[in-house]
Parts: C-alpha cells; structure tokens; sequence
C-alpha cells in the first residue's frame, strides 16, 4: 500500500486519486479561498475527489456510459436487423482500443454483460483470442510486465492498428483520434463501431462505413457519461447534499415492511441475505448509475427518433439534429428579448 509521511512516525494511506481528481480539488479550493461567502463554491469544478465534493461513480461513468449506450442499440431488434446481428448484448465478440479509463471501464462493463472480448489494444500492440480474454487479468499482465503483448493464451499482434480490422461484432475505438480513417475503413468488419474516444473516426472512414452497413455510434453521444455524471456532481454540490441520503432508508423500511407482509401471508420466509439484497436503499453510486443508465438510454432513443423522422443515413447527423432542436426550441420560448 502506497504510504503518504505526514510527520515523525506518522503515515496513512495515499489517497487513491483518479486522473485530474487532485488538480480539481485544487481549482475549487481555490475559488472557494477567493469566494468564502458562496456556500455552493464546490460547484466551480467537478471531477473532484469523493472528500471534496466529488461523486461516486464518477471515475468509471465514461466508459459505464459507453456500455450504456452499445446495449440500448444492441437490444433494439430492428436496429440490429438492418446490420446483420441479433438484438442483445451476450454473446457479442468485442475489440476494445485503448486501455484507459474509458477502455478499461468499457471493456469491463461489457464483459460483465456476458459480451466476448476478442481484443485488446494499447500503443505497444494488440492481444487476441476468439475465447476471450479477461480484461482485470490483462490489467495486472500489463502492470507486472509494463505491456499487454506476452498475456498467456492470447496472440500477440505488434501493430496496435491492426486490431482495428479484426473480425468482431463491436469496436470500441477509445483511445486516440484519427484512428479509423478512409484508408483501413473498408477492410473494418465490425458491424457497430462504438467511439469511446473523442473523434476515433474521421469523416471520409464514416462515409465508407455507412456504405458498408456499420452502425456508427458517435462519440459526442457515446462517451457523454463522464460529463453526465458531472452535471450529477454539480448539482449534489448546489444542494450541498449527499444523494441517496434521504431517501435511503425510507425505501429500506418500506421493502422491510412489504417483506413481513408477503412472508405473514404466505409462510415463506426469506433467507437473510435475500433479505438484505432486497431491502438495499439506493446510495449514491446507485443513484448515479441509475440517472446514467436512464440518460443514455433516453438519448438513444431521442437520436434515433430523429434520424427516423428526418431520414438521415446516420446517428451523427441525428445526433446534432436533435441538439440544435434542443437549443432553437429554448430560445423559441425565452421571450422576444435577445
């Protein structure tokens, strides 16, 4: 364990910061220092660390989100017929670019939702395997050995870029930008392309792409979690709340109370830990990646109603049709001053 000395004899534990958590913290406290009198002054900022004002769930939400967004798309049957794959997640062979934050968190996700992850790519190289691979065994790999390639039972493949045009259902770009370009994107043969990253595909590889089939998933819908969750964080720090608190153990007495009920009048009695997993309050992780989950789903379906009712060949456009909707109709109804 990482050891942070504070005085003779003295140590505890280093905080476990998340990238840029010690950089806000430091933003926020320094305007709270210029602006003592504003009681939300936390709200400057976010990405902060969970002891400043920051959120749980915060860290992973950007690739949470990605998850988010490729399931709704995976479970709409009539999205899936148009491209050739059936509806739902499982079973889906993934290559995954890139991991970092938003990778790894997106990897994993999808792993957990029962999705094959083929490949995985870093700037060293690239790992396969048709079974699959475990993304936390490839973590540790890769922090024991400072590189993926070497994992046990994967094939190593030296250019990194190469796994961009393996045979897989889903690719989730979520490292660089530029990375599908018109030059690789007709030898691409995922059906989905997920962009995890800000920009992985330029806009010739995306005409070439729609000619062929593929689904585009952009970016500036798929990895919005991270900013998502912001917003969550900006408005527990207005509140100067902690989300979850107040409603947490009403929900758990009313579920308590609804239990009794259903073992007095059946007999049946639940065992303890069934019990406590349905008693659970929502804390505030689970609020977050409630509101996450809901966000991202609602947006799909906005974007898609769009690219339906405009007949546009593509999620990017409709994406932007629906934002610039958002934005004409607020100043339609803000009144007749500029």
């Amino acid at each position: 364990m990482k050891k942070n000395f504070i005085g003779p004899g003295i140590d505890v534990p280093a905080p476990d910061y998340g990238t840029g958590e010690r950089e806000m913290a430091w933003i926020a406290d320094t305007y709270m220092t210029f602006n003592p009198d504003q009681i939300d002054g936390a709200g400057c900022v976010t990405g902060k660390p969970i002891s400043q004002g920051g959120i749980r769930g915060r860290r992973e939400a950007t690739g949470r989100g990605v998850f988010f967004g490729i399931r709704e798309a995976c479970n709409n049957a009539e999205d899936m017929k148009l491209i050739g794959l059936t509806s739902g997640v499982e079973g889906k062979r993934v290559v995954v670019q890139g991991l970092g934050n938003v990778g790894y968190h997106a990897a994993k996700f999808l792993q957990e939702a029962v999705c094959v992850i083929v490949c995985l790519a870093e700037y060293e190289g690239a790992i396969f395997n048709p079974k699959g691979l475990d993304v936390d065994d490839v973590v540790r790999h890769r922090k024991d050995t400072r590189s993926i390639l070497g994992f046990p039972g994967a094939t190593n493949i030296p250019k990194s870029s190469e796994a961009l045009e393996l045979d897989c259902d889903i690719l989730v770009p979520a490292a660089l930008e530029n990375q599908v370009t018109k030059e690789n994107a007709p030898r691409i043969k995922a059906k989905i392309i997920g962009e995890g990253a800000n920009g992985p595909t330029t806009a010739e590889a995306e005409e070439i792409l729609l000619k062929n089939g593929v689904m585009v998933m952009p970016d500036m819908y798929l990895n919005a979690g991270g900013v998502t969750v912001s917003y969550f964080e900006w408005l527990k720090n207005l509140q100067n709340v902690r989300m979850g608190r107040m409603g947490k153990r009403f929900a758990e007495t009313s579920t308590t109370r609804l239990i009794m009920t259903f073992e007095q009048k059946t007999g049946q009695m639940l065992t303890p830990d069934e019990k406590r997993k349905l008693t659970h309050g929502p804390d505030e992780v689970d609020l977050v990646n409630s509101g996450l989950e809901d966000t991202m789903i609602v947006a799909y379906n906005e974007i898609r109603e769009f690219k339906d009712r405009y007949e546009t060949s593509d999620l990017r456009t409709a994406a932007f049709i629906s934002a610039i909707d958002k934005i004409a109709q607020s100043y339609l109804e803000l009144g007749i001053f500029p």
